[in-house]
C-alpha cells in the first residue's frame, strides 16, 4: 500500500505550522523593537520545518514514482500542498521587506548615535585616554 496519502497530510500539517511560524515572524518584525531571541528561535523552528518539508517532498516523488497512479484524493492534496505553498512563498517575501525595514531603521539609528558617542573614551591600548579630557599622564 502506497504512504503517499501519509505523506501528502505530513507536508500539509508541516505547512500549517510553518504558516504559524512566519506569521509570528511577521508579527515580530512588525513592531518598532525587534527582539533578538524571539526572532532567532522563530527562524530556528522555520529552519526546521522547511528540512522536514525538503524530507517529505523527497519521500513523496520517491512514493509518486512507484506509485505513478494518482487518484483524485492525491490530486486535491498535491492542489492544496501547491497552494499553500505558494502563499507562504508570497509571506515569506513580505517578512523579508519588513526585516530589510528593521535593518535599515537600525542602521539609521546607529548613524544617529554616533555623533554622540565620546571619541577617544579608551586607546588601543585598552587604557582610559586622558588626551580628550585635559589631563596629563604620570608614569609611576
Amino acid at each position: 500500500m502506497s504512504r503517499l496519502p501519509e505523506i501528502l497530510d505530513q507536508m500539509t500539517v508541516t505547512l500549517n505550522a510553518l504558516k504559524d511560524v512566519m506569521d509570528a515572524e511577521q508579527q515580530q518584525l512588525s513592531v518598532g523593537s525587534v527582539n533578538g531571541s524571539a526572532l532567532q528561535r522563530i527562524t530556528e523552528q522555520k529552519s526546521s520545518l522547511l528540512a522536514t518539508l525538503d524530507y517529505l517532498e523527497s519521500q513523496r516523488r520517491h512514493e509518486q514514482d512507484a506509485q505513478r497512479s494518482a487518484n483524485d484524493d492525491v490530486a486535491d492534496r498535491l492542489q492544496s500542498i501547491t497552494e499553500k505553498t505558494l502563499r507562504l512563498r508570497e509571506l515569506n517575501q513580505h517578512n523579508g521587506w519588513l526585516l530589510e525595514g528593521q535593518i535599515v531603521r537600525n542602521q539609521q539609528a546607529l548613524e544617529v548615535l554616533k555623533p554622540h558617542q565620546e571619541p577617544g573614551l579608551y586607546g588601543a591600548d585598552g587604557q582610559a585616554s586622558t588626551a580628550n579630557r585635559g589631563g596629563k599622564k604620570i608614569s609611576i
